[in-house]
């Protein structure tokens, strides 16, 4: 058997800690998958004494975790920090330059730094690897770059972010408000440090640009993507969608054709049907559509110790083989800059939903505002509030250009009968 591969881990998070908990349960295996035996040189965090449920008493501690790029006993980095700048950065450009392969699951470094990254991999001939970076235990990445690899890639979508599927879950089933379901997921966990990254969309946002990238070898370009969270998503929202046949999703969608690139991050309404439709709490999925393959759906566990980690792992053993190709599946000067398609470009439908006192008066001028726009409500609803003595209206929107809707929103936010902001969501036919 080969001379053992030597990794130093930076970042003892969850993450971290459950690839120490694999490469120790399952040393034996890994070593006859990989073809040689894998072992812990070195670990890194910014507390030493935190107790973490592992003995870490075996590997060597380093203070400073970019020094770890300048050991002569370490032959992968593993980069768990997190952030898209800072010493996460810092350690991931001084490993790939001191010819240390690299693994990471910092989608926020990749989604921003992902094409420098890859060409240091290709100067240095040593691997990139990112699985762990999106959607945790699905291994998407290497479906889309190896699996697929025969096929054109024209769309990518899906569910991409666990936290924010499980709130719209738990607000379907249980019937609580936005902020009653926000605070039993902080509770459990599950947001982010800064939760506005899963609840704006930017976490599924820096998910996306890596898989537009993989998929379509094109750079990444995290600063053209759409993005929109769901703090705006009322529990009434949620019900009407299930009346029109509908369920609210936050998706990730990206489509490429002919070097033109659509990138955003928004709630939708989708139809219930749809096998994406029925994927609840915390999980992902992700389709992919290609020219030979038709249509390709995968889901599972999207983050967490066990599925991330797990990805990182199995990084570490396609690198133990011998496996150092391009970072993105093509080499890194090959990566094109796709031209970007504003979200203002989108034709589609839409769900409408406005808040009114006087509803005789609110019909009257909505229809006046939507006759002079040229836009015909497929579905209108009229309902009694819940809550006091006003009315909710709900239409969907036939097929229509994104900058039309939008102006017609924002007439109708001025009529005298809207007592609130008006809210639209997207209807997609996927």
């Amino acid at each position: 058997m080969n001379d053992p591969l030597r990794v130093a881990i930076a970042g003892l998070g969850t993450v971290g800690v459950g690839v120490i908990k694999i490469l120790e349960k399952h040393k034996d295996l890994i070593a006859e998958r990989a073809g040689r035996e894998i072992i812990i040189s070195s670990v890194s965090a910014r507390r030493k004494n935190q107790e973490r449920g592992v003995d870490l008493s075996s590997y060597r501690w380093v203070d400073n975790a970019a020094d770890l790029a300048g050991l002569a006993d370490v032959d992968i980095v593993i980069e768990l920090i997190g952030g898209e700048d800072g010493i996460a950065y810092e350690l991931c450009q001084n490993s790939l330059k001191n010819y240390k392969s690299l693994v990471t699951a910092n989608k926020a470094l990749l989604a921003h730094h992902g094409a420098e990254l890859a060409n240091l991999a290709q100067d240095s001939n040593v691997a990139l690897r990112f699985e762990a970076a999106v959607a945790g235990g699905i291994p998407i990445i290497k479906a889309i770059g190896e699996g697929l690899a025969a096929n054109e890639l024209n769309l990518v979508y899906g569910i991409i972010n666990g936290t924010t599927n499980y709130m719209l879950s738990q607000m379907e089933a249980t019937g609580k408000s936005y902020d009653q379901i926000l605070e039993e997921t902080d509770a459990l966990g599950y947001l982010e440090a800064d939760p506005a990254l899963d609840l704006d969309g930017i976490d599924a946002a820096h998910k996306l640009a890596i898989l537009s990238s993989v998929a379509f070898g094109t750079k990444t370009d995290f600063d053209n993507i759409y993005i929109e969270g769901i703090r705006h998503i009322k529990t009434i929202d949620i019900n009407y969608a299930k009346e029109l046949g509908f369920r609210i999703k936050l998706l990730g969608i990206s489509k490429y054709e002919n070097g033109t690139l659509s990138q955003r991050v928004h709630p939708v309404m989708i139809d219930r049907n749809l096998a994406i439709a029925g994927v609840m709490d915390g999980f992902n999925a992700i389709v992919v559509d290609g020219d030979f393959i038709d249509r390709t759906f995968y889901q599972g566990r999207g983050a967490g110790e066990g599925p991330t980690a797990s990805a990182v792992v199995a990084d570490l053993i396609d690198i133990a083989r011998g496996h150092k190709g391009p970072a993105f599946f093509i080499p890194a000067d090959k990566l094109t800059v796709a031209k970007p398609i504003s979200i203002n470009q989108r034709h589609g439908a839409y769900y409408i939903r406005l808040n009114v006192s006087d509803l005789d008066l609110a019909i009257t001028e909505i229809t006046t505002v939507l006759n002079d726009a040229g836009i015909c409500p497929d579905v209108m609803l009229q309902k009694a509030s819940q809550d006091d003595d006003s009315f909710h209206v709900i239409m969907t929107i036939y097929e229509i250009q994104e900058m039309a809707i939008k102006d017609a929103v924002y007439r109708i936010n001025e009529l005298s009968s809207v007592i609130e902001t008006p809210l639209s969501i997207r209807i997609e036919s996927l």
